[in-house]
């Protein structure tokens, strides 16, 4: 909620309608950004330079096989969409992001990661193949063996080389509608790393909450949530569980107070000292819960968080472009562990604790602008006024030249703040210029843009956007 623009928006409902938008965009003389439900945490679906592609109109499932787990969708279908197709057939999409609404177009735009990332990999590592409606209006079909080049640069590629009809992607075969989960208290971050490289070769997720509050001995403090795909026969009525009224979320807490309204309460404690106070409890009963051992949640609850409290976002501000911007930095194994303990002092001594730090083991995929690599993510959330915002932006840059410095990256889905500069250290060169090749030839015309796109692979000197 800290940025936002004024677009027309077009909504197509076929391929023929996407080259229509297309074209409807070069007659005006606009840009054309596209959008799913716009998830993304910053301004990767906003386009105030002109139109606005919006493919939630393309939702429906073309085909699914129960006996292979693939699934063949139009672009606008949502994980919540697919979920709720498969898992009565007992299946479940290999990655999911923190909340269920993403397109299936958003996540692969995106290549999104989920709490499995260590040992699945990313959303494209999923994707089985799909079909692009280039600028020209072109449609072409693309897998890791037909156009392989644009199917590897498409993925990750944030909408700029086409848009998206159709995606075919594998899904995860599952014995039961709930997982094993369990909770660790830890002491620090070398604490939760350690467990996390412990128990990947057990694991099926692996997530840390960290109390950003913590510090010295006591940086990184947290909660690790560690969860496992039961096995066959673990589960003694496997028919129920599958069912999709075992994984609804519940609408009230304690049976009684509307979880609608609890961005109100937490609206309430958005301050330094009410989140301080908020964690520390938190942190107090994670180690509760780690004393507890073993328990079961559905797949829903435990994945989609971000869906358990509906409207948090609002509890940072809902006018005047308050909000927040989350800073989601990518470090090799090598460097995380000293990187994000810095981070971690260089807020506090900044005045600008974040209010909310997930940790999360990543590993490398090929696409051309990943975000992963073989090593760690620490996302962080900071709240966002008119009387903090230059002095939060000074903060991000000297965060992104420690990560940079450290080798890491960040993640087109989650940046509000990074500028062209810190994109040029980030990538490659060699896939960096392979895909601003394959942008110049699909897209001469620069008909596809974002204000993203503008932010961060415009030519400037800028490490850092210049504004919030």
């Amino acid at each position: 909620m800290t940025v936002g623009g004024r677009s027309k928006v077009l909504r197509p409902r076929s391929v023929e309608e996407i080259a229509a938008a297309i074209e409807i965009a070069r007659r005006d003389g606009v840009s054309l950004g596209l959008r799913g439900t716009g998830c993304s945490y910053g301004d990767a679906s906003v386009n105030e330079a002109g139109h606005v592609l919006d493919i939630t109109q393309m939702r429906q499932v073309l085909d699914w096989d129960a006996e292979t787990g693939i699934a063949n969708l139009e672009a606008g279908v949502t994980l919540e969409q697919l979920w709720k197709h498969i898992l009565p057939d007992g299946w479940w999409p290999r990655v999911v992001s923190g909340t269920m609404f993403p397109t299936v177009a958003g996540t692969s735009a995106m290549n999104i990661h989920g709490k499995n990332n260590f040992k699945v990999g990313t959303f494209g590592d999923c994707v089985l193949d799909f079909d692009i409606v280039l600028p020209s209006g072109e449609l072409r079909t693309c897998s890791r063996e037909q156009n392989s080049d644009l199917f590897h640069a498409a993925i990750g590629g944030f909408g700029m080389l086409g848009c998206f009809s159709r995606i075919r992607l594998q899904t995860k075969k599952v014995h039961s509608g709930e997982l094993e989960v369990k909770g660790i208290s830890v002491h620090n971050l070398r604490e939760m790393m350690d467990y996390f490289e412990e128990a990947r070769a057990d694991a099926d997720y692996l997530v840390g909450w960290i109390d950003c509050f913590g510090s010295d001995e006591n940086a990184g403090r947290g909660l690790i949530h560690h969860a496992r795909y039961l096995p066959p026969g673990a589960d003694p009525d496997p028919a129920s569980t599958l069912q999709l009224d075992h994984q609804t979320l519940p609408a009230n807490i304690l049976g009684v107070f509307p979880k609608g309204e609890v961005w109100r309460f937490l609206r309430l404690l958005a301050n330094d000292i009410g989140w301080r106070g908020l964690c520390y409890a938190k942190h107090q009963m994670g180690r509760i819960e780690g004393m507890q051992g073993w328990h079961r949640q559905s797949h829903a609850a435990f994945n989609f968080l971000l869906d358990y409290v509906p409207n948090w976002k609002f509890a940072y501000g809902r006018k005047d472009r308050n909000g927040l911007i989350q800073y989601q930095s990518f470090l090799p194994k090598e460097t995380a562990h000293d990187v994000y303990r810095e981070i971690l002092r260089r807020c506090l001594k900044a005045g600008h604790p974040s209010y909310l730090g997930v940790f999360k083991r990543h590993r490398p995929d090929p696409f051309w602008m990943t975000h992963s690599n073989d090593g760690w993510s620490l996302a962080l959330d900071f709240r966002v006024t008119r009387t903090n915002r230059a002095s939060l932006l000074r903060l991000c840059d000297e965060l992104t030249e420690i990560v940079l410095e450290g080798g890491g990256k960040f993640y087109f889905a989650k940046d509000m703040v990074i500028g062209h500069r810190a994109m040029l250290s980030m990538f490659p060169t060699e896939k960096r210029e392979a895909f601003m090749g394959l942008k110049g030839e699909l897209d001469p015309e620069g008909i596809l843009e974002t204000n993203l796109w503008r932010r961060v692979f415009t030519a400037s000197d800028s490490l850092t956007a210049p504004t919030l």
